[in-house]
């Protein structure tokens, strides 16, 4: 009996140290650290950990695993919190936890379900685990409004020929491969590790080898394909010079009245920098400093600077409406200014940040956390994807030829948050749009991890859609993205930058673009059909299990 305590204490110990490193792995592979290709094998000592647990141990292993795992890369929510939202540090490290064991759930559900699936088809039920922890993906992403930050896949957002699947899959794909990966390769070894000790080998399995093998050949050679320009090579492309500002306005003062002058000053500088020849200036989420429809003498002095920069300004500022009955309310807008004062248009933020935007079930549930948590306004969702329209300054004709008047070249806009969220930003490309923009402030982050990972997600919004993208950042990073997901300049973080560059307009309306994340629902599919399978096999020997029983 003590043999057999002391090997089960064994067993568990080697479990829980497998798990750890599992957690350890994963916010490795993300940014800062950007070790992308660890990604690929780091459910590998995940998987080994569950290696003879029964479905119920699976799942407080794999939750201890993905718990560790998103506790490295949130860390950021407590600078967020305690340093701009003046939460006391005990309770951001609190909240935090919390989060993390939540986001934790998903990856024990996956290790639960991995178990599950061995059990049902032996041998072959491995082969829809990539499909279950695609499946928790996207349920993360809409579940109690959404969280799709750190999605596996986005650990390779500079493996840019390994990602132009998700054109296709989106970022799910990716994810899908990459799982698909450490699940053969965990077999593999485990495999080939009992034939170095001398001991009786199980069967190799190949089939699982092979078909990964395959897999991550065709995407491999679908990308180096796109990146060569064999598909889209027929839709007609031309370009538009753009500029981004990166004022680097401190969070501290950014609303203080005695500094609205200076940082109207300091969009004027930059945006001085960008020169005459550029087809659009872009400032960030929440640029101005004041409302800007409200406020007639600041109002003036943003339409003289767009006049001096001779080009249209996107800039961020929010907008305040009221209920019918003359309650205020407020929306986070993106305006697009002519140089001659006229609104070109406005986009209102669809999808706002719960706790941060406003604070889900506040009529009921949550009705105390106005009082207990600052920096939370009473911001309103806009109606949805809207397109903006521009038209670029005539460029000179060469030599022997005649000029032609620009044509009006379409773009979408995406605040902060909602770049995270692939279905949401392809719709402006299914709307039109012919290149993206991003404006976002990401100071509430501070130095930490979390302004890398969130524009690693911006290279996959352009994969997925092949379309080029321009990011306007307060703090950074600003910069911009090509159609296929290749940076093409990104700023330091806080620090003062103004930048142009030249971007592919065009329309290649991509499978993704066109039809969103049939890929995940597929796997939702695969997954729905396994359970229930399981659960009519269950169901159909509970007469012999009653049967043997009673004799």
């Amino acid at each position: 009996a003590f043999a057999k305590v002391r090997l089960m204490t064994h067993s568990l110990a080697r479990s829980l140290v497998l798990a750890g490193a599992s957690g350890l792995f994963l916010p490795l592979s993300f940014p800062k650290s950007d070790l992308g290709l660890l990604a690929w094998i780091a459910l590998v000592p995940l998987h080994w950990a569950l290696d003879g647990k029964s479905k119920t141990q699976a799942f407080w292993i794999g939750w201890l695993s993905g718990t560790i795992a998103f506790t490295g890369m949130m860390a950021w929510v407590v600078t967020a919190m305690n340093t701009y939202g003046k939460v006391p540090l005990v309770i951001s490290y609190g909240i935090m936890l919390l989060l993390t064991a939540y986001l934790g759930l998903y990856v024990g559900l996956y290790s639960a379900g991995a178990v599950w699936f061995r059990t049902l088809i032996p041998r072959y039920g491995l082969f829809a685990v990539p499909c279950l922890w695609v499946s928790l993906e996207l349920i993360r992403t809409y579940f109690l409004s959404g969280l799709p930050w750190c999605l596996l896949g986005y650990s390779q957002y500079r493996q840019i020929e390994v990602i132009q699947i998700a054109d296709h899959m989106g970022v799910y794909g990716v994810s899908f491969l990459i799982v698909l990966v450490n699940v053969a390769l965990a077999e593999l070894l485990s495999w080939l590790m009992p034939l170095c000790r001398g001991f009786r080998p199980a069967k190799l399995p190949w089939e699982l080898v092979a078909m990964t093998a395959l897999l991550v050949t065709l995407s491999w050679e679908y990308g180096l394909r796109t990146l060569s320009g064999a598909l889209f090579s027929d839709i007609p492309r031309s370009s538009i010079s753009v500029g981004v500002v990166q004022p680097n306005v401190d969070q501290a003062v950014k609303w203080d009245t005695a500094y609205r002058e200076e940082t109207l000053a300091r969009f004027d500088r930059l945006t001085g920098r960008l020169g005459r020849a550029t087809d659009l200036v872009i400032w960030p989420e929440a640029a101005t400093p004041f409302v800007f429809e409200r406020e007639p003498v600041y109002q003036l002095q943003v339409i003289a600077l767009a006049n001096r920069a001779q080009a249209p300004i996107l800039f961020g500022s929010p907008a305040l409406r009221f209920y019918p009955d003359r309650r205020p309310y407020l929306l986070n807008s993106a305006y697009l200014l002519s140089p001659d004062g006229q609104l070109l248009g406005r986009y209102d933020k669809h999808h706002l940040v719960p706790f941060g935007e406003y604070i889900p079930f506040k009529s009921s549930l949550l009705f105390f956390l106005d009082k207990l948590v600052e920096g939370i306004g009473d911001f309103e969702a806009g109606p949805g994807p809207t397109i903006l329209t521009l038209t670029p300054k005539p460029r000179a004709a060469a030599a022997g030829t005649a000029g032609s008047s620009p044509r009006p070249v379409k773009f979408g806009v995406a605040i902060c948050y909602e770049v995270i969220f692939p279905n949401l930003v392809r719709q402006f490309a299914a709307n039109g749009a012919e290149f993206l923009v991003t404006v976002t402030n990401d100071a509430w982050f501070g130095r930490s991890a979390a302004p890398s990972q969130h524009f690693a997600m911006v290279v996959f919004r352009s994969v997925e859609n092949h379309l080029a993208f321009a990011r306007a950042a307060n703090t950074g990073i600003s910069g911009f993205i090509d159609p296929f997901g290749r940076i093409v300049e990104a700023t330091p973080i806080f620090t003062e930058q103004a930048m142009r560059a030249t971007m592919q307009v065009w329309r290649p309306h991509t499978f993704y673009s066109r039809h969103g994340d049939v890929f995940a629902y597929g796997c939702v599919i695969i997954c729905a059909l396994l359970c229930l399978f399981g659960y009519f096999r269950t169901k159909g020997s509970e007469p012999d299990t009653v049967a043997a029983t009673s004799v």
